[in-house]
């Protein structure tokens, strides 16, 4: 283990030293504090917001593989990405949506505002070329009133944008252990009133594990153009092909001794998911004066999904056509300036399944096989949101913001394949959820910040959590809702070479919704009672050197997590005061990074994860595990007109076994519980673009 880890440092130290004596180092010029969130309908630096808002850069998003956020996003203080594979992960912020089963919830996503969640909540992000990727916005916790006050908290991506009178053609490849093959092709153009980016992208891997291999095709498409003086359309279009198959958990031996294993059932019926997906939107902007402007935008997303899974087989198919705009207005109040936004998002939704039997174990050895069919639905799903946010300058040190939503969401089912039932035509409503806010930021002095904030939010169920066994709606349930109090710290220091951040929050849960397994994919939604979530989170970032040839900044971030069920009652066992299920005690992300003039760049990142409570009774945990990464890039130009970059990296480098992702109370009759995920072993990958930029 270690011997290949030392050849890959010993690589490493020697292409440093080699290329180090050339050229001197471009510095980064930007402090953190000082960037702009695009995100929210009112425009407003990183340093003044009064909540904790984390900003990921095109930069960073490429000191990674490239391949998937994981990485990524667990440098993020208080936010955790699990990932079992590539088209198999969990998201969770300040714990917020650790019991879920198969993939992310209770936080919502936009894509350029266009939401990347569906209409009951559930959200994907694996699928996202991340080179169409410029820039990532994640509000934790209920603070962002604009976008529907979800519990977990917001994330928004933004589309990467071709440079102001560029063109550009390039070509790029990864390729790496497991089969990995990456093959991308971008092109863009610009000029005063048009702005244009497309890619293709086809990624292919055969997976560390049996029944893995995965391949996936994408295409976006984003534009803006300039209309008239005070105008702007824009246009973002993503299409994907996906099939990828599905190994699935194991349980605590095999994930020791075979953690190549698929689960036997999976291995046996081939299971795989594949689909085709398609995401529209078209924005409008426009600037009526100095104190009025409006941004609006529609959007849809269809998706044609096929998924044999050992239990059965499932085709569905889901539509969506949404809605959302807001109206800005700037002034004075008694010489204070003033900024209000106001605004709705809606989206209706139509989603249709059908189950086949799978009869795999009738042909051993040719996976897959539909039966019969035993049941086909239909839903619709719609939601409002109605937003009102103020940001007022109290005075040149002071900052409120405050603002308010009001939700409502709305299930409809009906049951195809009994439809001379009526009692098999379900609806139901959730009522009216406000969501209140306020926060305060005050500057201290130059470049240092203190905040505060209180905020509600809300989570409702899922159409599945909401069905009985019987299949009707259990119109008993009530959405989970809660409170989040937080007091931060944003400052620079040593003449912006130091940034730090400190949060210290905590958020209080009430109708605590939890699955209630019944079956491998069958749950029940109950609320069983309330949870508290209280943490403190840091971030440090340290230009430590800026010499003229070179530039290293270490830095450091980290979360310390206290996470338990205040009353949780499930039948007859009582789990009140246990951890939370599903999420780390500790999360620390240690890393370097060195730039030089030349082209040289070498990325380092150690991360720590803490161990994880498998199940609700707390009797088993995950083991806490180490991960080092390190990337290398050399970026240099051919012909004076052709850039081309070289990069290798190395992920795992200390060849770590461990569980990349749970599934909590993953107990399946009376087979061994199968909790986990087993991560990537030490793998290897390199890769080259090329791309020539008109001007």
């Amino acid at each position: 283990m270690f011997k290949n880890s030392l050849s890959v440092f010993t690589f490493l130290f020697i292409v440093f030293s080699i290329t180090s004596i050339f050229g001197q180092v471009k510095k980064d010029t930007i402090a953190l504090s000082e960037i702009t969130l695009k995100g929210s309908p009112i425009k407003n630096a990183l340093q003044n917001a009064a909540a904790s808002v984390s900003v990921i850069s095109a930069i960073d998003i490429n000191k990674s593989d490239g391949i998937i956020l994981t990485p990524v996003l667990n440098k993020i203080p208080g936010v955790t990405m699990q990932q079992g594979a590539l088209n198999t992960n969990r998201i969770t912020i300040r714990g917020i949506g650790a019991r879920s089963q198969y993939g992310t919830n209770k936080i919502k996503a936009y894509f350029d505002g266009i939401p990347l969640s569906s209409g009951e909540g559930e959200t994907t992000i694996d699928d996202i070329d991340l080179a169409s990727i410029e820039k990532i916005e994640i509000i934790k916790g209920p603070n962002a009133t604009s976008f529907g006050s979800g519990l977990g908290g917001v994330i928004q991506l933004f589309s990467r944008e071709t440079p102001l009178f560029e063109s550009f053609g390039k070509s790029a490849i990864t390729s790496g252990s497991f089969g990995l093959l990456q093959q991308r092709f971008s092109t863009g153009y610009s000029d005063a009133k048009t702005n244009l980016y497309a890619s293709y992208t086809e990624l292919q891997s055969d997976g560390f594990r049996a029944n893995s291999s995965y391949n996936r095709k994408s295409f976006n498409l984003h534009g803006k153009q300039t209309m008239g003086a005070n105008g702007s359309l824009s246009f973002l279009g993503v299409f994907t092909k996906l099939k990828a198959f599905i190994p699935s958990s194991l349980n605590e031996g095999d994930l020791i001794n075979h953690p190549e294993n698929a689960a036997s059932s999976w291995a046996a019926a081939q299971g795989y998911e594949s689909y085709d997906k398609f995401l529209l939107g078209l924005g409008y902007d426009h600037q009526f004066s100095e104190k009025w402007s409006l941004q609006t935008s529609i959007f849809s997303n269809f998706k044609d999904a096929y998924e044999p899974r050992p239990f059965d087989i499932l085709d569905e198919k889901t539509s969506s056509l949404g809605f959302r705009s807001n109206v800005n207005y700037k002034d004075l109040l008694f010489s204070m300036p003033l900024e209000l936004s106001f605004g709705t998002e809606l989206l209706t939704e139509k989603y249709e399944y059908s189950l086949f039997e799978n009869e795999y174990q009738s042909q051993p050895g040719q996976g897959s096989i539909q039966g019969d069919q035993f049941s086909e639905i239909k839903q619709n799903r719609k939601y409002i949101n109605y937003f009102l946010q103020l940001e007022l300058w109290i005075s040149k040190k002071l900052h409120l913001e405050t603002g308010i939503a009001l939700n409502t969401t709305k299930y409809s089912l009906e049951d195809v394949f009994q439809n001379n039932s009526d009692a098999q035509n379900n609806s139901f409503t959730f009522g009216n959820v406000w969501s209140p806010r306020v926060g305060l930021s005050y500057k201290v002095s130059a470049g240092k910040n203190i905040f505060t904030s209180v905020s509600k939010g809300f989570s409702v169920p899922s159409v599945a959590e909401t069905l009985t066994p019987e299949g009707q709606i259990n119109t008993d349930l009530k959405p989970e809702e809660g409170w989040n109090y937080e007091l931060g710290f944003k400052g620079n220091w040593s003449g912006n070479k130091l940034y730090t951040e400190v949060s210290l929050y905590t958020t209080q849960i009430k109708n605590l919704l939890v699955a209630r397994r019944t079956a491998e994919d069958q749950y029940v939604g109950i609320n069983a009672g309330s949870s508290s979530h209280t943490g403190f989170e840091f971030l440090v970032n340290y230009k430590l050197l800026e010499w003229p040839k070179l530039q290293i900044v270490p830095y450091f971030s980290g979360a310390v997590n206290n996470f338990k069920f205040k009353e949780f009652l499930d039948g007859d066992a009582d789990y009140s005061g246990n951890q939370l299920t599903g999420v780390p005690t500790k999360q620390f992300n240690f890393g370097l990074d060195m730039n030089m003039k030349n082209g040289f760049s070498l990325n380092t990142s150690f991360r720590t994860m803490g161990k994880i409570p498998l199940n609700d009774a707390n009797t088993k945990y995950s083991a806490r595990y180490s991960l080092l990464d390190i990337k290398t890039t050399y970026v240099f130009t051919i012909l004076k007109f052709l850039k081309t970059e070289l990069n290798a990296g190395v992920n795992n480098a200390l060849d770590t076994k461990y569980a990349s992702n749970i599934l909590p109370n993953a107990v399946f009759g009376n087979a061994a519980p199968r909790y986990f995920y087993p991560g990537n072993p030490i793998n290897f990958y390199g890769g080259f673009s090329v791309s020539y930029v008109f001007m």
